[in-house]
């Protein structure tokens, strides 16, 4: 029987998590390793300037007092008794397209994963208000299989993501789009008159572009990143060696 690791970044308590855990041992022992708290956001980091503790919650659910990276990397080496087939990240309660994937704890759990050398999926439902959690994972189960019979090219995750409601079109494999934030920084003043700021909301659009996550979400499609841990850009890398090595 195949072992699959879940967690995500919204917490352990999330029904998104809950979702995907169960929709998991229908093809597999499934363990999740989620943070005790929301952690949206903290990327790739890893928590290394204090201890981290791991409580069991129920039967093959754990809490960490960490970030998603911190789950996986403990998940993998301490909690699990074997090396996991699978890694899958989510379902994240709202979207992760475009640049936001560099922000993002649930895709960063997938790529710890990938480092690690374990296939890895992240999950999010790309809506702002209605949340079909099981019927996301009803797709997230389909992929899951396909992974683990198939298996991913070297050192690649998948990112996906799902569109709001029930109605979906289908899937489609795309490319990272790129998104622009207007006015998400907010500036506010406390009782005693000092300045502060909230980063966050604002109105957002996206550049334009041939098969990106972006447009097959907003066409009612399922969108399949692929995503990989090389991030050198191999176009300039050539252009640096050809015209600026006699710079130095």
């Amino acid at each position: 029987m195949p072992l699959i690791l879940v967690t995500n970044d919204d917490g352990v308590f999330s029904p998104g998590v809950a979702a995907l855990h169960e929709a998991m041992k229908n093809i597999a022992d499934t363990v999740t390793v989620a943070p005790d708290r929301e952690m949206s956001a903290t990327s790739h980091s890893l928590t290394m300037h204090r201890p981290l503790f791991v409580n069991k919650i129920q039967k093959d659910v754990y809490s960490v007092n960490g970030t998603p990276t911190d789950c996986v990397t403990l998940g993998v080496s301490k909690v699990l008794e074997r090396r996991p087939d699978l890694v899958v990240s989510g379902i994240n309660k709202g979207g992760n397209l475009g640049d936001d994937i560099t922000y993002s704890g649930t895709v960063s759990a997938a790529i710890e994963g990938t480092i690690i050398g374990i296939p890895s999926i992240a999950f999010s439902l790309a809506s702002h208000e209605e949340f079909y959690f099981a019927e996301a994972a009803v797709f997230a189960l389909k992929l899951a299989a396909i992974v683990i019979e198939k298996g991913l090219p070297r050192d690649t995750l998948l990112n996906v993501n799902i569109p709001g409601g029930k109605d979906i079109k289908g899937v489609k494999f795309t490319g990272q789009g790129r998104r622009v934030y207007l006015d998400s920084i907010h500036e506010y003043y406390d009782p005693m008159g000092k300045k502060h700021y909230w980063i966050g909301g604002g109105k957002s659009s996206w550049q334009e572009g041939d098969d990106t996550d972006f447009l097959a979400i907003e066409a009612g499609y399922i969108s399949i990143t692929p995503l990989h841990l090389d991030l050198t850009n191999y176009d300039a890398l050539g252009y640096l060696k050809k015209n600026w090595n006699n710079m130095f």
